[in-house]
């Protein structure tokens, strides 16, 4: 394993590269980082280049100077792969979680440039659309008590029992905060246009994108196929690495 930076879109960006052979690049989760794909890296580098960015906001990367959206990060996975010379043809594209959603919307947008798409426990469908709305109504309601006593104790109780099964919990006040609601889109709409050939990948006890999720982007997505992992969680790449790497392998 060999790690880079390179400036994309003004900003350093870190990534990861393992491996030689036909480019396949990764794109993490909310939150998470290039580390934790180290082991299925590492694996898929016996047969593929493998490349594993930090992306804006995570790992070694920088964070952005403003909030982005989900377009945004589409944009910044367009121009990493112009400036990467072993991206400036097609590659395998894989997207775990929100990374899933930016590679689904890529794939839309550029699919000339994926060979074939893997998504894995990818959040694609928000069908609770209103969650977005009552996530900024309850970060606004309880901004206006922060000159209240004991106001950040107040905020950890709010957030715990209200909004507990959000990655908005555990987002430090500032410009990822902000970025977390702008990247809260629903792809139900766009995910009949994804024309590449998809492999879709979950554990069946996700608690995170629920399996009903997936079985709603295989049924969108003509060109895809789903695989279903037994006793499997959303962090498949950590507790089941080698199983998702098979599967992977299976069906390249």
């Amino acid at each position: 394993m060999t790690e880079k930076q390179i400036v994309i879109k003004g900003l350093n960006v870190n990534y990861k590269i393992f491996g030689e052979g036909k480019p396949f690049l990764i794109l993490h989760g909310w939150p998470s980082s290039s580390d934790r794909w180290v082991e299925v890296g590492e694996s898929l580098g016996k047969e593929f280049l493998v490349i594993v960015p930090d992306l804006p906001g995570f790992g070694r990367s920088e964070e952005p100077q403003k909030a982005w959206s989900l377009d945004d990060y589409v944009d910044f996975v367009k121009e990493f792969s112009e400036k990467l010379p072993v991206l400036q043809n097609s590659f395998y594209l894989l997207g775990h979680s929100f990374g899933g959603a930016i590679a689904s919307k890529f794939a839309i947008k550029y699919n000339q440039k994926v060979d074939k798409l893997f998504l894995v426990s990818a959040a694609c469908v928000r069908s609770n659309t209103i969650f977005k709305k009552i996530l900024v109504k309850i970060a606004k309601m309880v901004k206006m008590f922060s000159f209240v006593p004991y106001y950040m104790q107040f905020r950890k109780i709010i957030y715990k029992f209200i909004i507990r099964k959000s990655d908005y919990i555990y987002q430090k006040d500032g410009i990822m905060k902000e970025t977390y609601l702008n990247i809260l889109d629903d792809l139900s709409y766009c995910l009949s246009f994804i024309k590449v050939p998809t492999i879709i990948i979950w554990g069946d006890k996700d608690s995170i994108t629920l399996i009903k999720e997936a079985y709603y982007i295989n049924k969108k997505i003509e060109k895809s196929k789903l695989i279903i992992i037994n006793n499997g969680g959303h962090d498949l790449q950590i507790k089941m690495g080698e199983m998702l790497t098979g599967k992977i392998l299976e069906n390249i």
